[in-house]
């Protein structure tokens, strides 16, 4: 076995890779960007080398500085992660002649289906079914358009070499297929290097059903049973769970031997993937079609993890280093159902737009992580995970893989995934019961994430019954997108409950320093401002005689008003111990006053409602997470927004650090509300700038190809008052 192996990855994989090496006995070494100088993947490894600056291009893509360091510092192999160099044949060829093992597939079967032109055609030969398409080296965009016209819309375009659902686009209509073509090449020649590309029949109703395979030096070859990855959104996996809800045993059968076939082709050698495109037929039939293989391990290797118990970073290791494959596909066995989530810096309600920032709180429910096993493993409640190993006798119910902590930071230079969550049940019942609980205790401040988007798609009736294809998110959107859980009076009370804690927390032994609106005679109402999404709110908090509470929210019909109580709980020093604010109640003893972020967790009771909420603070900001769903409030400081004006007209910003691609309009242009103004590229994908409202353009302020910042204002508008535009708008 070997005695140290370089990580040539950053974030959640490369800790992934060397929990299982340092349970193995196996030193690692650790590679960083000056990004990445404090990440957690360097602190787990037992050494470290800087290669270079934020951009992959400049650290994590760098073949000649990874293989430099792994030379100087002794190590035997390279583990390539997923992403970055992971399918890069040149890189691999580069390992063996520096006399390091790469850890992966040969380079002549990464090159053998990097290409999926070129994959397609040898898994004709194999038998292995395949989507009507053109496969054809001739990439000329009028040819590319007259078989898709051949084919049949509507028709899927994708990237020869890519992956992950870059340069992919759905064309349903031949006039939006130049235009789709376009953007499909320069992502891939972006991401790739290569901006060929292929095109097939858009399957309708599909399923993506993938096989984890294995094969080894010894011309041994398995599969590890499948994975069900149809929920995705922009192409790209969001929700993966094994089994394949619905999958019978002689379909399963089948696709594992034309998936060992596929691998077999090209004697491969480690831990890869065949996808599947699945057709689901009228009659519930289904049939399936060979779409790639990826010649690397998955994101989503934990489900098959958890349902086999084995640990697929440790075959990785021993096939690798030349032993035969652990198992036999006699031996392997399906236990329970897994559900794995992709938890992402992203905002769904803005069209998944990439979110950057810091993780200001980062808390997670009651976890092992970068393992399966339950057994010997510490359990790690909410703010840290303990990492355990994998094939013990009882599978965790619920682990998390996460590559960032508390306080670190998500960029734009990066994938924006924060972590995986996944679970474990006896069923998928169960399953699904324990992933609803463990999301509603994933806690996140700081940045935008799709955690509550998450288990709004796991409650929905599509996924919930089973019904999966592709376009369940389409399906389901007005179920998913812009979804408000918890509601102006419950969030208003909460606010209203932390703000009186956090004053109550500042009172001393002087009475005079007290805050529970005393007073000799009378009734003492106290105003809170508040802004709710598009809302501003008034609550009204009345201190009646004897101590008890009185809150109103609202305004009209819609008010809501009764009685405000809570049992306070504090997370962390200073604690406060269990507290009802109502009747002869007392002030609380408290060792200080509350940190900017601090939990404080609150039984509400209000109106006739009740309800658990952790609630935190970001300055005006604050944010609750109830069992029912997450959301944020913001209160108003009523005096120092007096009068205050918040229009601000004529701009149109980049939400997001990046690179400015293009341009759709210039100087003088009348556009309409929602026409195309500009693309962004940040995080490896394009982003398309629509204009918020009908206008005239009045300047550019940027040239294509220009690095733009978070808020950069990248264009003025003018917007239209009245059909007639004005004469001085030019």
């Amino acid at each position: 076995m070997f005695k140290k192996i370089l990580i040539a990855n950053r974030g959640e994989i490369a800790c992934r890779v060397a929990v299982t090496a340092r349970r193995m006995g196996i030193q690692t070494v650790a590679l960083h960007s000056d990004a990445d100088a404090r990440a957690k993947h360097v602190a787990l490894c037992d050494e470290a080398v800087h290669i270079g600056g934020n951009a992959p291009r400049d650290s994590y893509l760098r073949q000649d500085r990874i293989i430099e360091a792994a030379t100087a510092t002794g190590a035997q192999a390279i583990h390539p992660g997923y992403g970055f160099l992971s399918e890069n044949a040149a890189f691999a060829r580069a390992c063996a002649e520096a006399g390091l093992v790469f850890i992966g597939p040969p380079p002549s079967a990464i090159e053998d289906m990097g290409l999926k032109a070129g994959a397609k055609q040898l898994m004709e030969k194999a038998g292995v079914p395949l989507v009507p398409g053109y496969h054809g080296a001739n990439q000329d965009p009028a040819l590319l358009q007259a078989e898709a016209e051949r084919i049949g819309y509507p028709v899927l375009i994708k990237a020869s070499a890519g992956g992950g659902g870059k340069g992919m686009r759905a064309v349903e209509r031949a006039e939006d297929f130049a235009a789709a073509l376009a953007a499909c090449k320069r992502e891939a020649s972006h991401s790739f290097g290569d901006d060929a590309m292929l095109i097939e029949k858009y399957v309708q109703r599909p399923r993506h059903i993938e096989m984890q395979v294995f094969g080894d030096s010894h011309g041994n070859y398995l599969h590890l049973f499948e994975r069900d990855c149809s929920v995705q959104r922009r192409h790209q996996k969001l929700l993966e769970e094994a089994p394949a809800p619905g999958m019978t045993p002689a379909l399963r059968a089948r696709m594992g031997r034309c998936a060992v076939a596929a691998a077999r082709a090209v004697n491969y050698v480690g831990a890869g993937t065949v996808e599947f495109i699945v057709e689901q037929r009228a009659d519930g039939t289904m049939d399936f079609f060979f779409m790639e293989m990826n010649t690397r391990l998955q994101v989503e290797h934990p489900v098959t993890e958890a349902i086999t118990g084995q640990d697929l970073v440790e075959w990785q290791l021993r096939v690798a280093c030349g032993e035969p494959l652990p198992m036999t596909q006699q031996q392997l066995q399906i236990t329970g159902h897994a559900i794995e989530a992709r938890i992402c810096a992203e905002n769904p309600d803005k069209s998944f737009l990439p979110a950057t920032g810091r993780l200001d709180v980062c808390e997670w429910p009651e976890c092992v992580a970068f393992g399966c096993g339950s057994e010997g493993a510490a359990s790690a409640a909410m703010g840290g995970a303990a990492s355990v190993a994998l094939g013990a006798a009882n599978v965790a119910a619920v682990r998390v893989d996460c590559g960032v902590r508390q306080g670190d930071s998500i960029s734009a230079f990066y994938d924006p995934m924060v972590a995986k969550l996944i679970v474990h049940g006896d069923t998928r019942e169960q399953a699904l019961a324990r992933f609803d609980q463990a999301l509603a205790q994933t806690h996140i401040v700081g940045l935008a994430t799709n955690v509550q988007f998450l288990r709004r798609v796991a409650r929905s009736a599509s996924f919930a019954g089973a019904r999966l294809d592709t376009a369940l998110i389409a399906r389901e959107q007005a179920a998913l997108f812009h979804q408000e859980p918890v509601g102006l009076p419950l969030a208003a009370a909460a606010a209203v409950a932390q703000t009186l804690l956090r004053e109550r927390a500042l009172e001393g032994p002087n009475p005079f320093s007290r805050r529970d609106g005393f007073h000799s005679h009378g009734l003492v109402r106290r105003r809170f401002g508040f802004r709710f999404g598009d809302t501003q709110a008034t609550a009204w908090l009345t201190y009646e005689r004897g101590g008890s509470l009185h809150l109103s929210v609202g305004e009209g019909a819609a008010q809501v008003t009764g009685p405000l109580a809570f049992d306070p709980q504090m997370s962390g020093p200073p604690a406060f111990g269990p507290q009802v604010v109502g009747p002869k109640a007392e002030s609380p003893q408290v060792a200080g006053p509350l940190a900017e972020g601090q939990r404080v967790q609150i039984d509400l009771r209000f109106a006739g409602l009740r309800t658990r909420a952790s609630v935190y603070t970001q300055g005006d900001l604050v944010h609750i997470f109830t069992p029912q769903g997450a959301t944020q409030i913001r209160a108003i400081d009523l005096l120092a927004h007096a009068g205050a004006a918040v229009a601000e007209g004529g701009r149109l910003t980049a939400p997001m650090p990046g690179k400015l691609v293009s341009f759709a309009v210039k100087a003088g242009d009348k556009v309409a509300k929602g026409q195309p103004l500009a693309v962004l590229e940040a995080m490896k994908m394009e982003h398309l700038i629509a204009a918020p409202q009908d206008g005239v353009v009045q300047k550019l302020l940027y040239a294509p190809g220009a690095q733009v910042a978070e808020g950069a204002e990248l264009l003025r508008l003018l917007a239209s008052r009245s059909r007639e535009e004005p004469a001085r708008s030019r």
